[in-house]
């Protein structure tokens, strides 16, 4: 069978005197009006994608806020093309550089867009983005890079480092958590953790990493989902003012998720290495946790 098409896009607000307004796209190959978004390049970062294809088609750096939900269809020779969609705050404006694809952009309010949008799968799109209430905070909460095996390690834990296979995830899991302009790195206290966030923090120009033990697993083991809902605490303290970005570990990490969403189950929210979540927020309200 054909290789999925995998693309990715944005919903592209700013603020207006009536609320906001989005930016749609009309493209002169199809004669139609869409959201922005295009194909990634080979194993690009579905993150990266989505803000590049809205730098290309639209000329706007948007800033992700929320992941959005995602659209499949079969293309006319049977393929199946998923498409990942973030909402993105506007922070900067310029020309159209895909002006093969672009011939015109469009700031309308949600009305004026969901009527001029030429596809039905792309206005349950944009309703779920109009339909959001302000958002006022987000925080990027990662799990630590690959460090090797535990049980293979013979000093102390806490001074385990990530490996080859680690260095190559921090990189990749860096590049698109600077896409969301943060500013403020913590740190749990084991190295490995630390680690993970260096490239982030080299992409933003030498930025501090601050340690914080909240955000690190209990030495006993039986104590780590007290420890999560401390670590839920500490994260809810550290909102506004900012995008941190924080990088935990896997035995906290789910409850802790858990625990702002108030739900007793923490297992839909087990994290593999080197991924993690965004956290976005409407005054005390957590409107999603989106997977990155």
């Amino acid at each position: 069978m054909p290789e999925t098409v995998r693309a990715a896009g944005g919903v592209l607000y700013r603020p207006a005197l009536t609320g906001i307004e989005f930016c749609l796209v009309h493209r002169p190959r199809y004669d139609d009006w869409a959201l922005p978004k295009g194909k990634l390049n080979g194993d690009e970062h579905p993150l990266a994608g989505a803000v590049r294809e809205v730098a290309e088609e639209t000329g706007c750096v948007g800033v992700p806020r929320l992941r959005l939900p995602t659209l499949a269809y079969d293309l006319p020779d049977g393929t199946l093309k998923t498409v990942d969609y973030w909402l993105m705050r506007l922070a900067d404006e310029g020309p159209v550089q895909d002006t093969s694809e672009v011939d015109e952009i469009a700031w309308l309010s949600p009305d004026e867009a969901t009527a001029r949008l030429s596809y039905d799968d792309e206005r349950g799109v944009l309703a779920v983005a109009a339909a959001l209430p302000p958002i006022t905070s987000v925080v990027a909460l990662v799990r630590h890079a690959h460090a090797g095996e535990r049980k293979e390690w013979k000093g102390n834990d806490a001074l385990r480092p990530i490996d080859e296979r680690g260095r190559a995830q921090a990189d990749r899991i860096s590049a698109a958590l600077a896409l969301l302009r943060p500013d403020r790195l913590i740190s749990a206290t084991p190295l490995r953790c630390k680690q993970t966030l260096e490239p982030l923090a080299a992409l933003l120009g030498g930025a501090p990493i601050v340690q914080d033990g909240a955000f690190a697993e209990p030495m006993v083991a039986d104590e780590a989902p007290a420890k999560a809902k401390l670590g839920a605490q500490r994260l809810l303290d550290l909102r506004g003012g900012g995008v941190p970005v924080i990088c935990s570990q896997g035995k906290v990490m789910p409850t802790m998720l858990a625990t702002l969403r108030d739900e007793s189950d923490p297992a839909p929210y087990r994290t593999p290495k080197g991924d993690g979540w965004l956290l976005t927020w409407s005054g005390d309200q957590l409107l999603d946790a989106s997977r990155l």
